[in-house]
C-alpha cells in the first residue's frame, strides 16, 4: 500500500501545470518566463524599469557585513532596550559577565526579541508588547556552555523566554525610552499561569497530572512573531515548541503525533528535560500537547490571565495577520514555519464590536478553522494561478473518527494531520503573513526550502523551485472578501541572486537586482500607506550563492510597481525581525535578533556578549519613516 505522502506527490506530479513548471523550458517555462518580465498591477516590470516608485522616498542602501546597523541616509537608529537590562520594578542590573541568576532574569528585558506590537497610551505615551522568543545559551549562562548544567540554568532560560510588557514614552527629540518604574512593566514566561479555550479545552489530550482539568497551563516559549486584534489586545505564537522536550528513557518511542511535529526525545535542542520533568516526554506526554498555539495577552491589564486560543489550531505558529472582514467577521492568517507545512485562515462565527474586549471575547473561540490549497494558472502561466479555502472543521473534508478525528479538539490538536487529510497544498516554510491596508491582499514570506524537489515534496505551481534556497513572497486575493472560500494568487518576488546566478531560475523575478538581492524573507508588515517592509533572516556568509547579499536587512517593497529598496542593514550573524510603528508613523520599531550567534559580534555597545536589542528607527527631519 502507498503511503499519504506517496499518494500526494503523485497527484501533483499528474497536474498539467506542474510539469510544466518542472520542465522549465518553453512559452510557459518559469526560466523562460522570468526572463520576459513579470505585471504588477498593469506596470511591466522589465529589467532597467525600476526606480520610479511613488512610494519609496529614500535611496536604497548597499549591502553591508559591518558588525553595526546601517540605515538610509536621513535616518537613525538608536537602541530602545537590550536583553537583561532591568525592566519590572526591583530589577537587577545586567551583568556582561553572565552571573544574574534566574531570580533576577523574571524582572529583566527577554532574550531573542522577536514580534512586537505597539499601543498607543496617548501621543507620547504607549505600551510595547515584545516576544522573547528563545536563548543563546552560550550568552546566557556563565559558563557558556550550550546546555544547561543544573535546575537554575533551566530556570535562567524559562526566565528569558516569552514575552516582555514594556511601557515608553516619547522625548522632545522624537526618540522614545522605556518608563522605570511603571505598573505596566511585566514578565510573561515559561512558567506564567494560563487557561485554555475553545474547542481543545479540557480535553484529556491536555490533561496532566498537575493540572487533571486540562484547563490550566503554565508558560509561553518558542514565542515567534505576533498578532494585533481590533480591541486592543496581543497575540504570540508558539513555534518551535518541540526543541524543548526530550527524554533519557531508552526505550522511549514518539507517537504518530508527536513526529508530525517533529519531536526528537532524544536529542532536544534545550535540554530542560534533564532538570524539569514537565517537560520529559515519557514522564508526561500530554505536556507536549499543551504549547504550540496562539495566546492572547492583554498588555494594558497586568492582572489579566493569559489565554491559550486553541480554535486557532496547533503547529508552529509564525504570526497571526487580524483583519476585519466587510461583514464584521475577525479573520486571522496564520503560517505554519515548517518546510512542506501549510497556511491557515480562521474566520470568526461573531462580529467584532470595536475596542470593547468583553464583548468580542469568544470570536478567537467560535469559528472555522480552514487551510489552503494553490492550483496553478488555468493556462498553464507560472507564478500565478487559484486558491481554496477548506475547512478543518470535524465530520467534514473526511475528518471523521475513521481517519482518527473523534472531535474538533482532536482537529485542532492535530491540525498538521488535518491538513494532510484535505490535500492541501505544502509551502516552503510559510512564515510572516500581512494584509495590505489598501485593497486587502495578503502577503505570505515563504522563506526558504532546500528539500523542495526532494521525493515526497516535488515542486508544486506556488513552489516552483527545487532547492529553494532563496524563497519567495507569495500574495492572494479574495476580491475584497476576507471570508471567501476562493482566491487568486501570484509571486509578489521571487528572491534569488543575479550577482551569483545572472540567468536561470535562481537569479529571481525582475524586481530582484544585483543592488537590492536578498534571501529568506521573513518578517512582513505594511504601514499606512502601504509600503510592504520586508525584514530577512537567512544565510549572511556574503559567499558563493550569497555573494553580494551581505547580513540580513530590511527592505522596503512597493505592492503596485513591484520595486524593491534596501533600507537597513542589520550587525553581525543577527536576524532582522518584528516591526512595530507609532500611530503617527514617525518611528519604526525593529528587532535585532541573536547579533553574534557566531561569535562575531558585540553589538550593542561593544558588549563583550552580544545582546539582542529592540531599535527604534526615526528621520533625522521628524517626519513620517519610509515616505
Amino acid at each position: 500500500m502507498k503511503s499519504k505522502l506517496e499518494d500526494l506527490s503523485a497527484d501533483r506530479l499528474r497536474d498539467p501545470v506542474r510539469r510544466k513548471l518542472l520542465a522549465g523550458s518553453g512559452a510557459v517555462g518559469l526560466a523562460g518566463f522570468l526572463s520576459g518580465g513579470l505585471s504588477f498591477s498593469g506596470s511591466v516590470m522589465a529589467k532597467g524599469e525600476l526606480g520610479g516608485s511613488p512610494l519609496l522616498g529614500f535611496k536604497g542602501i548597499a549591502a553591508s557585513t559591518a558588525d553595526e546597523i546601517v540605515v538610509a541616509a536621513g535616518y537613525r537608529a538608536d537602541v530602545l532596550i537590550s536583553w537583561g537590562d532591568p525592566l519590572v520594578n526591583g530589577a537587577a542590573a545586567f551583568d556582561p559577565q553572565g552571573n544574574n541568576s534566574a531570580a533576577d532574569q523574571e524582572k529583566q528585558f527577554g532574550d531573542n526579541n522577536d514580534g512586537m506590537s505597539f499601543f498607543a497610551i496617548d501621543e507620547n505615551r504607549g505600551v510595547m508588547a515584545i516576544n522573547n522568543e528563545y536563548v543563546n545559551e552560550q550568552y546566557l549562562f556563565a559558563h557558556g556552555g550550550s546546555k544547561a548544567t543544573s535546575l537554575e540554568d533551566v530556570k535562567k532560560s524559562q526566565a528569558a523566554h516569552g514575552v516582555s510588557i514594556v511601557e515608553v514614552k516619547r522625548g522632545d527629540d522624537n526618540r522614545w525610552q522605556v518608563v522605570r518604574p511603571s505598573g505596566y512593566n511585566r514578565r510573561i514566561t515559561a512558567t506564567t499561569e494560563m487557561r485554555f479555550s475553545g474547542p481543545a479545552a479540557g480535553d484529556k489530550a491536555l490533561q496532566t497530572s498537575a493540572d487533571p482539568s486540562g484547563m490550566k497551563v503554565f508558560g509561553t516559549f518558542g514565542n515567534c512573531a505576533n498578532g494585533k486584534t481590533p480591541w486592543g489586545t496581543y497575540l504570540t505564537c508558539e513555534e518551535n515548541y518541540d526543541t524543548y522536550f526530550g527524554t533519557k528513557q531508552a526505550d522511549f518511542t514518539p507517537d504518530a503525533q508527536q513526529k508530525r511535529y517533529t519531536l526528537n526525545a532524544a536529542e532536544p535542542e534545550r535540554n530542560w528535560s534533564d532538570f524539569d520533568d514537565r517537560f520529559d516526554v515519557a514522564k508526561n506526554p500530554n505536556e507536549f500537547n499543551r504549547h504550540g498555539w496562539i495566546v492572547e495577552i492583554d498588555p494594558m491589564d497586568p492582572n489579566a490571565v493569559p489565554v491559550k486560543r486553541t480554535a486557532l489550531g496547533r503547529f508552529k505558529h509564525e504570526n497571526a495577520a487580524v483583519t476585519v472582514a466587510k461583514t464584521g467577521q475577525l479573520v486571522v492568517y496564520m503560517g505554519d514555519d515548517e518546510r512542506g507545512e501549510y497556511i491557515y485562515k480562521y474566520v470568526s462565527a461573531g462580529k467584532v464590536t470595536p475596542n470593547d474586549a468583553q464583548a468580542n471575547g469568544d470570536l478567537l473561540d467560535k469559528g472555522t478553522l480552514y487551510v489552503a490549497t494553490f492550483s496553478g494558472d488555468e493556462n498553464g502561466t507560472p507564478l500565478k494561478g487559484t486558491g481554496r479555502w477548506l475547512a478543518l472543521q470535524w465530520g467534514e473534508n473526511g475528518l471523521t473518527a475513521e481517519k482518527g478525528f473523534h472531535s474538533q479538539a482532536d482537529v485542532v490538536i492535530n491540525a498538521r494531520a488535518a491538513a494532510d487529510v484535505v490535500n492541501a497544498t505544502r509551502m516552503d516554510r510559510p512564515e510572516w503573513i500581512a494584509v495590505n491596508p489598501h485593497d486587502g491582499r495578503a502577503y505570505c514570506t515563504l522563506t526558504n526550502n532546500s528539500k523542495r524537489g526532494d521525493e515526497g515534496m516535488p515542486v508544486n505551481a506556488a513552489n516552483p523551485r527545487p532547492k529553494n534556497i532563496y524563497g519567495q513572497i507569495i500574495r492572494w486575493d479574495e476580491k475584497g472578501d476576507a471570508t471567501s472560500l476562493t482566491f487568486d494568487w501570484d509571486i509578489f518576488v521571487l528572491c534569488g541572486n543575479p550577482i551569483a546566478h545572472p540567468e536561470g531560475i535562481y537569479r529571481g523575478t525582475p524586481n530582484i537586482t544585483a543592488e537590492n538581492t536578498f534571501n529568506s524573507p521573513d518578517g512582513l508588515g505594511f504601514d499606512a500607506q502601504g509600503r510592504l517592509w520586508i525584514l530577512t533572516d537567512g544565510k549572511y556568509s556574503n559567499e558563493e550563492d550569497y555573494q553580494g547579499q551581505g547580513n540580513n536587512q530590511m527592505l522596503v517593497g512597493d505592492p503596485n510597481t513591484g520595486e524593491i529598496r534596501r533600507f537597513m542593514v542589520g550587525p553581525k550573524s543577527c536576524e532582522l525581525t518584528g516591526i512595530a510603528f507609532t500611530p503617527d508613523y514617525k518611528t519604526l520599531f525593529v528587532n535585532v535578533q541573536h547579533p553574534g550567534e557566531e561569535g562575531d559580534s558585540h553589538f550593542p555597545h561593544n558588549s563583550p556578549r552580544p545582546r539582542s536589542s529592540v531599535i527604534m528607527v526615526t528621520r533625522e527631519d521628524g517626519g513620517v519613516v519610509g515616505a
